[in-house]
């Protein structure tokens, strides 16, 4: 599977590939900030398997956390911890957001309190519990 994206000016264009995974609508204070949204929409997938063309912008939100976003428009891009092979993609930047479907909320415990859900999906006041294989 591949997934095509970028920023709103097209200065940064990205293809995922592999399989998405841990979609999510994320509600923490950090990713509101950030995004100047209520919340924003992740998916994830393997840090080798996105291929960015242009040069985002590269920011530690924290000590362990490297955000990207597009230095011409502003769009963000990705989050990623450091020292994981996994990295979040903004899924209202693909070309297509409806090609991967949130699973879950997370960090619903900072959601801003004038949100309202309804979507029947569930919900995490942190992260999402660990999947132990």
């Amino acid at each position: 599977m591949s997934l095509a994206g970028g920023c709103f000016c097209g200065a940064v264009r990205y293809l995922a590939g592999g399989t998405p995974f841990d979609v999510t609508h994320c509600h923490c204070r950090d990713c509101r900030r950030v995004a100047g949204a209520p919340f924003v929409t992740w998916f994830s997938v393997r840090a080798g398997e996105l291929r960015v063309d242009g040069t985002p912008v590269r920011l530690a939100s924290s000590a362990d956390v490297e955000r990207t976003f597009c230095g011409r428009c502003g769009t963000p891009l990705t989050w990623r911890r450091r020292g994981h092979d996994a990295i979040d993609v903004t899924a209202a930047s693909l070309d297509d957001p409806a090609a991967v479907t949130p699973a879950d909320h997370t960090w619903t415990g900072q959601q801003l309190p004038w949100i309202c859900l309804g979507d029947g999906l569930p919900r995490h006041e942190r992260t999402r519990p660990a999947v132990v294989a």
